[in-house]
């Protein structure tokens, strides 16, 4: 029969053999003998059974950093790297009010657009993309929900710090067009009021939640509180979470001169989408500005030419 030695006992067997030899060298005495018998025994298995317990190490590779490539329709975009930076500009914001009733675009001459946030504050996100907005010196217009504002009134109040211009995206982000005229004037007011107690400026546009809005009740929003409405050109359809990577990629094919850029700082994809997406921007040649800096920026289309009559007499 074969006889199968428990790990304690085979231990003590070692231990027993060790100072047996360590004995008969002279190393240690027939007293020291039996203390090491016990003793050591114990402080023998203690040791070799925490060795045997421990897993054996293992080489953890280190993945290198490599820049993910965007395609963006003809470019391609390297989200890492130097990142660029708007160039500082000196520009007047004070558009006219006779400007327009509702913008999706505006015709300017330069290579400037406007870039676009809706649904804030948020208490992580937001901060996380004034970091970079700071990083590369864009300024970005925030279109804030009231009930958010009086949740995070501190986030609200670093977003203007920063320099980024707010707008009213109404108080409770209901469909403004199913509300009649005093339920729309009412709401808009309370975010109003909200971003003025917290923030202390009155914001000069305004954005209606889900872009819906008719043109009467646009006229209205602009003669009784004096706001364009300001829809897009670029809608990422950021909200239904595509991944970071093809948020990017949808705005950079779609963005032209004058455009307005929908995002929402509300979700964290649409943050993570954002360096890879402004860095692209800028280094295709867009300047970012507010929107209301957009607006005063605005030129009237060119007149066309026609063509003289030529006369038979």
């Amino acid at each position: 029969m074969e006889h199968f030695h428990s790990p304690k006992s085979s231990l003590h067997g070692i231990a027993c053999k060790v100072s047996q030899r360590l004995e008969d060298r002279g190393v240690v005495n027939s007293s020291a003998h039996s203390i090491f018998s016990r003793r050591g025994f114990l402080l023998l298995t203690a040791g070799l059974a925490s060795c045997t317990a421990a897993p054996p190490l293992q080489k953890v590779a280190v993945k290198s950093r490599v820049a993910p490539k965007v395609s963006s329709g003809d470019r391609s975009v390297v989200p890492y790297g130097p990142v660029p930076r708007n160039p500082d500009m000196a520009l007047r914001s004070d558009f006219d009010a006779s400007a327009g009733l509702s913008f999706s675009r505006v015709l300017v001459s330069g290579n400037y657009i406007a870039m676009t946030f809706d649904d804030g504050p948020h208490p992580r996100n937001t901060p996380r993309l004034l970091e970079m907005l700071r990083e590369r010196n864009i300024k970005a217009t925030f279109y804030l929900v009231g009930r958010n504002v009086d949740l995070y009134p501190q986030v609200a109040q670093n977003t203007l710090a920063e320099g980024h211009e707010i707008g009213n995206h109404s108080y409770t982000h209901r469909l403004l067009s199913k509300l009649s005229d005093q339920e729309i004037l009412a709401d808009l007011t309370r975010c109003r009021d909200s971003i003025q107690r917290e923030t202390g400026i009155i914001p000069r546009t305004m954005r209606p939640p889900y872009g819906g809005l008719n043109v009467r009740q646009r006229q209205l929003a602009c003669q009784e509180m004096g706001y364009p409405s300001i829809l897009w050109s670029v809608d990422p359809l950021d909200w239904k979470r595509p991944g970071a990577a093809v948020v990017t990629s949808r705005i950079l094919r779609n963005t032209t001169k004058g455009g307005i850029i929908l995002a929402h700082d509300i979700h964290s994809q649409s943050v993570d989408a954002m360096p890879a997406t402004l860095d692209g921007l800028l280094r295709a040649g867009f300047k970012f500005v507010t929107v209301s800096q957009l607006i005063a920026m605005k030129v009237s289309p060119p007149v066309p030419q026609v063509a003289a009559a030529t006369s038979t007499l």
